[in-house]
């Protein structure tokens, strides 16, 4: 049993994911296959010098473990000590990098009820201390993944938390944001967006905006 601070109880066990078969669980699933090329793209990364972007650990705190055997201990009860932030960060060409990726089957929108607005809090934090945070997104119908900058975000955001609306459009997403080159390797290049959004803001420099 993991307990959330904020959620009610979740079971921890790998199994019970499989047998719930309910929709939050789907979701996380098509999460995590997205999440999955993500860590797949930072091993190239990596491996290539470019850049060191990792997945974020959750912190948990073991309340029960079961020793069935002395060399198998199962943790039976946990909780998240703290809410988590986003997905990954790390650092590219002496910047920190912050960011969460979500995908979704919808064809037409990207729900903000997958976002949490500690989330999103924490992206703009980010950007406050020279960071560059941002939203990724795929499209899984169109194999399309657009990153969306931490302002717009914040923007799309605060209508949502005003009733004002309920998703961000695909349209949108193809105005407000960036596609991300889908490569053969790496199959996400999401570094030559932060390339680009790098020299805007570099260049806002040189103008002294």
């Amino acid at each position: 049993m993991i307990k959330y601070p904020y959620k009610k109880n979740i079971q921890s066990s790998l199994p019970s994911h499989a047998e719930n078969g309910q929709k939050d669980v789907n979701f996380g699933k098509r999460g995590m296959t997205f999440e999955a090329q993500i860590e797949k793209v930072n091993k190239y990364y990596l491996a290539s010098n470019f850049a060191v972007i990792h997945k974020k650990p959750t912190p948990i705190q073991i309340v029960k473990v079961d020793y069935p055997k002395r060399t198998q201990a199962t943790i039976t009860q946990a909780y998240f000590k703290t809410p988590s932030t986003t997905d990954f960060n790390g650092v590219y060409k002496g910047v920190y990098i912050d960011f969460e990726a979500k995908e979704t089957t919808n064809k037409g929108s990207f729900p903000l009820v997958n976002l949490h607005a500690h989330q999103v809090r924490h992206i703009i934090a980010v950007t406050k201390q020279k960071g560059v945070a941002f939203l990724l997104v795929k499209f899984s119908a169109f194999d399309e993944v657009y990153l969306l900058p931490a302002t717009i975000l914040n923007k799309f955001w605060q209508e949502y938390e005003k009733g004002m609306r309920k998703s961000i459009k695909r349209a949108e997403f193809i105005v407000s944001g960036l596609l991300v080159p889908n490569n053969t390797y790496p199959s996400v290049d999401y570094l030559k967006i932060i390339d680009q959004l790098l020299e805007n803001e570099n260049l806002k420099l040189k103008d002294g905006c």
